[in-house]
C-alpha cells in the first residue's frame, strides 16, 4: 500500500530521520518532513497526510497548536505524538485535542509497529 502518506514534524533533523527509519521498517509510505508546526499546517493544507508523526516542543508553531490547527480546520488524519514532554497534563491535553497515541522520544520499532496495527496502519 505506497499511496500511504505520513508527515513527520520535528524542529530536530535527528529525530526525523530517526522516526523516518522506524516508519520505513514498519509501513510502505510516502514520507514528508516539516521542520516545525508552521510548516506542517501548511503541508497539510496543500496535501492530505494519512498519518502526521508530531513532536510538541518546537519554535514558532509548537505540536500542541498543530493539533488545535487540524481540529479547528477539521483536517482528516491520524497524529501520533512523539515528544520528550511526558507529563500526565501534556498527554491529557493532547488526547482531547485528537491524537491516537503518545510516545516518548526516542520512538522504537516495535512500539510504532504496535500503534500502527492498533488503528489498522500498515
Amino acid at each position: 500500500m505506497m499511496n500511504f502518506s505520513v508527515l513527520v514534524c520535528d524542529d530536530s533533523t535527528v529525530a526525523r530521520k530517526q522516526v523516518i527509519r522506524c516508519l520505513n521498517a514498519c509501513i510502505a509510505a510516502n514520507i514528508m518532513q516539516a521542520k516545525n508546526g508552521r510548516e506542517a499546517l501548511e503541508l497539510m493544507h496543500i496535501h492530505n497526510f494519512d498519518l502526521l508523526c508530531l513532536d510538541l516542543t518546537m519554535p514558532e508553531v509548537d505540536g500542541v497548536q498543530v493539533l488545535e490547527g487540524i481540529k479547528a480546520q477539521k483536517i482528516e488524519c491520524f497524529v501520533l505524538v512523539i515528544s520528550a514532554d511526558i507529563q500526565l497534563e501534556m498527554k491529557q491535553r493532547v488526547a482531547n485535542l485528537g491524537a491516537i497515541a503518545f510516545v516518548d522520544k526516542p520512538i522504537d520499532k516495535t512500539r510504532l509497529n504496535e500503534i500502527l496495527h492498533k488503528f489498522g496502519i500498515h
